[in-house]
């Protein structure tokens, strides 16, 4: 396995990341939380840009993977500047930004500000405002009280048996970066993938997106029996297909604001 190379922030923070050198538009993945670029969905794109000669990074945020630093102490508005970090020292042109969970947020704001470099868009069960709508009203009133005298709370998770420990900052910075509000103002192609059977981000998460989004050209994509990872179980990958229209995201500017697709 190839080596991750190192970019230095201004800070002097390194974020470990693989580049492949391509055609444009080039692909930037964006991983999830405490997720990182030796994911599935990374690796798979990898393996797809490489095959097609499509220029691709993924990369690990502050605290995440190889990166340096503790992710219990990272940030979204941290996190976004490791992405536009990426977008401005390792991409060359126009770039489709595809976002996973948290990177769904991350891939928005990354893409509110360098909106001249960005082609398309891809949310795979996109979790925009998640620490506030999605974690915060999920804490019983002892948890809520232990975030707030100690600063910190650990909540379980599928993906780690020690759980996930939670800063406050991580919630106070996330309040400055909430994007569902109001409109979101992109006018790029975007295409939206979502499980119906997702208990950690709700389905209905990418059809407020979708009404956000300032762009008349967006597709939702639900998938039936899919969960977090949408993927129809006992059926071929739905996610396979979906990133192979990537530098192609729209054959013709939809009439309304959004549609939706429903997989079975």
């Amino acid at each position: 396995m190839r080596l991750a190379e190192i970019l230095t922030r201004d800070d002097g923070a390194t974020i470990a990341y693989h580049r492949r050198i391509g055609a444009a538009p080039g692909i930037v993945f964006l991983g999830g939380f405490r997720s990182d670029m030796t994911g599935t969905k990374a690796l798979f794109l990898d393996d797809y840009c490489g095959r097609r000669g499509q220029a691709y990074v993924r990369f690990d945020y502050f605290g995440h993977g190889a990166s340096e630093g503790d992710a219990a102490s990272g940030t979204i508005g941290r996190w976004a500047e490791d992405a536009i970090a990426v977008l401005d020292s390792l991409t060359e042109g126009r770039q489709i930004l595809i976002g996973s969970s948290m990177g769904g947020w991350i891939m928005l704001l990354a893409a509110l500000a360098r909106t001249e470099r960005v082609h398309a868009l891809i949310g795979i069960a996109a979790a925009p405002d998640f620490t506030e709508d999605l974690v915060l009203p999920r804490l019983d009133p002892a948890q809520q009280r232990e975030l707030r005298e100690s600063g910190a709370v650990t909540l379980p998770s599928p993906y780690d048996p020690a759980g996930y420990t939670h800063h406050l900052g991580l919630f106070e910075d996330g309040k400055r970066h909430l994007l569902m509000r109001g409109p979101i103002a992109l006018n790029c192609p975007v295409r939206l993938m979502h499980g119906m059977n997702d208990t950690a981000v709700p389905w209905r998460t990418s059809l407020t997106l979708a009404e956000r989004l300032e762009s008349r050209d967006v597709t939702v994509t639900l998938v039936k029996d899919g969960d977090h990872r949408p993927v129809a179980r006992g059926r071929p990958r739905p996610a396979r297909r979906h990133p192979r229209r990537a530098d192609q995201p729209v054959a013709a500017a939809n009439s309304s604001r959004w549609s939706v697709r429903k997989v079975a």
